[in-house]
């Protein structure tokens, strides 16, 4: 059975076209060029011959279209409401979500449908398995695959508010980079995250330094920054010099920045601390109002949609699978445990090959960038 469903026009307009005779007057919609059906006429637009159509001058009740009597568009409309002879009437979805690319993933369903065709049944590896089982172990599958192998990179961008915080993202797992943008060019400059300070959990004091109390519930109150933060992020280092501070204060301050030359700080593009209890990100006083990019890993969980597999890593998924039903279950000889944990070792490094995405002339580049003689 072909894997393509839906055809070209469907994929790139997420419309279906007719062709007006003159006397027609309903046209039905198929889930040939629709993923889903409209359901109501708010969700699409209708175009003959390029002119949209008013919807006073239709009717929908899916799956049919049906053109009305009307005075207007006489140039593309006879006085009964059908399309004129020979002219294209056009039907575009509004509401659906872009599937762009698509074709190069594998849809959890799918998986666990092969799954079961392929590896459980009278004669196969499973004898027998229930769907909630192979669910499970799929999509710690991929959850484990995200972090490593997939590359599930998520980006936000942000204008950074008088506050410097960020919220973090819903889904967010872990960083794997922050930028802030220059504003001429859009180039990224990379933020560094910063080491010698942090915002610790700072709690509230009356005046002889006892703990303060919420009255309502007995918890501990709890500032929203801490001094700690609250001072680096407020310090600029530019405003510093020898007649305020002694060279001791300086070198402390700024240690590794203007002391050292540590390639980590020697920059003054900026830093920032992620606070994962709080869920923000903090930065420090020389981005606001700067735009920065959080770039990001998920578990690929988050949302039905996500919930796939590269193509390229198909094979590697079903041994994941297979290794993870047969290692926790009883009576299963060792010697075919470990050879599916080999097997699944194999496949996920070859599908961290495939997904590497090298490209030979992308090395050369490198390479013959490596061969410039250095002059002194």
């Amino acid at each position: 059975m072909a894997l393509l469903s839906k055809t070209q026009e469907s994929y790139y307009n997420i419309s279906q076209s007719f062709s007006g005779n003159g006397s027609t007057k309903v046209f039905t919609l198929t889930t040939a060029y629709f993923s889903t059906l409209p359901t109501a006429e708010t969700q699409f637009d209708v175009f003959i011959d390029g002119t949209q159509i008013s919807k006073s001058n239709y009717s929908y009740s899916s799956p049919n279209l049906t053109f009305a009597a009307t005075d207007y568009n006489s140039d593309v409309q006879e006085s009964d409401g059908a399309p004129k002879n020979g002219l294209t009437i056009l039907v575009k979805q509004t509401d659906a979500a872009e599937e762009y690319g698509n074709y190069q993933y594998i849809n959890l369903k799918d998986i666990m449908n092969n799954f079961m065709i392929a590896y459980v049944g009278e004669g196969r590896i499973i004898p027998k398995v229930s769907k909630t089982l192979v669910s499970f172990h799929a999509q710690r599958g991929i959850q484990e695959m995200s972090y490593d192998i997939f590359r599930s990179e998520k980006s936000q961008e942000i204008q950074v508010p008088p506050s410097l915080t960020m919220i973090l993202p819903h889904d967010y797992v872990n960083y794997v980079k922050l930028t802030w943008i220059e504003d001429q060019t859009g180039i990224e400059h990379i933020l560094y995250p910063a080491m010698k300070t942090s915002n610790p959990k700072a709690l509230l004091q009356d005046g002889n330094y006892n703990y303060m109390f919420d009255e309502a519930n007995g918890e501990l109150l709890e500032a929203e920054d801490s001094t700690t933060w609250t001072k680096y992020k407020a310090n600029k280092i530019e405003d510093a010099t020898d007649t305020e501070r002694t060279r001791e204060d300086l070198r402390q301050l700024n240690i590794g920045q203007r002391y050292g030359l540590d390639p980590q700080h020697s920059q003054n593009n900026g830093s920032f601390f992620i606070d994962n209890i709080r869920g923000k990100v903090h930065f420090t006083s020389n981005l606001q109002g700067k735009y920065v990019i959080l770039k990001y890993v998920s578990d690929s969980l988050g949302t039905e949609a996500e919930i796939q597999v590269h193509k390229l890593a198909e094979e590697a998924i079903y041994k994941y699978i297979a290794h993870g039903i047969l290692s926790t279950s009883a009576n299963i000889p060792p010697v075919l445990v470990q050879q599916l944990k080999r097997e699944r070792f194999a496949e996920m490094r070859k599908a961290k090959l495939r997904l590497s995405n090298i490209k030979l002339e992308e090395i050369s580049q490198v390479m013959r960038g490596k061969s410039k003689q250095i002059k002194h």
